[in-house]
């Protein structure tokens, strides 16, 4: 668990828990177009097969934001059979972001920066490789920042828009990101 305080907020970034589904599907549901966004099963499944792989980001107890992945060995990411966790592997050397999302009001208040920031140390704490991600155009400088890499445009036509493959070399691990704070892995 991580608290900040961000603009007189206090954030609370942590694994998620089951009474989490539910804002976390209307999270995803206002952040992506319809044919983009993930299901409620499948939000479901994702924080019930690897919640080592989901954090939320709490304000005064409701959750606003959220990042979900999947693991695994393979470093091609437009599988959509993977969205399903169709060929996820715990200990998998990559993992795969499915979702980096804020309600929209809460939005470029640096809330996506902290969540991504503590999902980074916790993918560098599970001994992972590398980070994968699919963006849209408009936020490849946001991922630059973080210190990923551009991998090109992806083959994935998810929901019908294009994507850009980023990547984040965790192996081994950046200085800035290995710090001596820890995550807790659950709640």
């Amino acid at each position: 668990m991580n608290r900040f305080d961000k603009r007189g907020w206090n954030v609370n970034i942590r694994t998620v828990q089951k009474e989490d589904i539910k804002a976390c599907h209307r999270i995803e549901q206002a952040c992506f177009e319809s044919g983009e966004a993930a299901s409620l099963k499948s939000i479901q499944e994702r924080a019930a097969v690897y919640p080592d792989g989901f954090i939320v980001a709490e304000i005064d107890h409701s959750v606003v934001g959220m990042v979900n992945s999947g693991s695994t060995d393979s470093d091609d990411i437009t599988d959509e059979a993977f969205k399903k966790l169709i060929g996820h592997t715990e200990n998998g050397k990559n993992i795969v972001v499915f979702s980096v999302s804020v309600l929209p009001e809460f939005q470029g208040k640096g809330i996506a920066s902290a969540l991504m920031k503590q999902f980074i140390k916790r993918a560098g704490q599970l001994k992972k490789d590398k980070i994968l991600l699919l963006c849209k155009t408009d936020l490849i400088p946001f991922y630059k920042r973080l210190g990923f890499e551009y991998g090109g445009i992806s083959d994935s036509t998810h929901g019908g828009s294009k994507w850009h493959e980023m990547v984040f070399r965790l192996s081994p691990m950046p200085d800035q990101w290995a710090g001596p704070d820890k995550i807790q892995n659950r709640p």
